[in-house]
């Protein structure tokens, strides 16, 4: 039997075979939604997932500190490009959420779901563990969360700035803070949401709707879940 190289060896092949397994159902739909063809769009889906599952499996092996170094300014430069939309940023289908950089169209909010979880990686890895179940643990990263929230929320955005809160939440429980904090959060959360539901936008809330009943307007906003199913 030939001896599987320790590089090989080391790749997360159960994440892979995971991220191929969804990758493929996407995949799937996209080739029957253009009517059991691979183009155009289940073969564009096929190569980009190649090519990044390459870049990320070659960033993968960079040394770490590379991240950490690149932690601080990445968050911040990223805020930056958010605050940026907002005074220079130009509207499309509603929303405020780009920049035009002449050859492309940059979107940062999706940068900062990648630059939330270095930043936060990086505070905690500094925190003494001791420490990690006390407020010191807990109100700085509220704080790195909140503000690319908020400015994702002035697009409006709510989608993104709830991945963004996520994302920091997950970063937040592997650092080992006290469960209670997430389930007393989960609790007041869903205490308050008849109150946040009354802040939402018009089309952000009909899309709640929509979504728990589709079958309420069939041929208008529920179209697509309908023919879905």
């Amino acid at each position: 039997m030939i001896p599987v190289p320790p590089a090989i060896q080391r790749f997360p092949w159960k994440l892979i075979a995971l991220l191929t397994a969804i990758t493929g159902f996407g995949v799937l739909v996209l080739y029957s939604a253009a009517g059991g063809s691979f183009t155009p769009w289940a073969m564009q889906q096929s190569v980009r997932f190649v090519v990044f599952l390459t870049l990320a499996l070659i960033i993968g092996r960079l040394p770490l500190h590379i991240f950490a170094d690149f932690a601080y300014l990445g968050y911040i430069g990223v805020a930056v490009l958010l605050i940026a939309v907002e005074l220079l940023g130009f509207v499309g289908g509603g929303s405020q959420r780009w920049l035009n950089l002449g050859f492309m169209n940059l979107q940062p909010s999706e940068l900062m779901k990648v630059a939330i979880v270095l930043r936060l990686a990086h505070f905690y890895a500094q925190l003494p563990p001791g420490e990690t179940r006390s407020w010191t643990a807990l109100w700085p990263a509220l704080v790195i969360i909140g503000i690319p929230a908020a400015l994702v929320m002035l697009q409006p955005d709510l989608g993104t700035a709830l991945a963004i809160c996520a994302s920091g939440v997950i970063v937040m429980f592997v650092s080992g803070l006290p469960s209670w904090w997430f389930g007393s959060a989960a609790v007041a959360g869903a205490a308050a949401l008849p109150i946040l539901f009354s802040f939402l936008h018009d089309y952000q809330q009909k899309r709640v709707l929509i979504f728990l009943d589709p079958e309420s307007d069939p041929l208008g906003a529920g179209y697509h879940i309908s023919q879905s199913k």
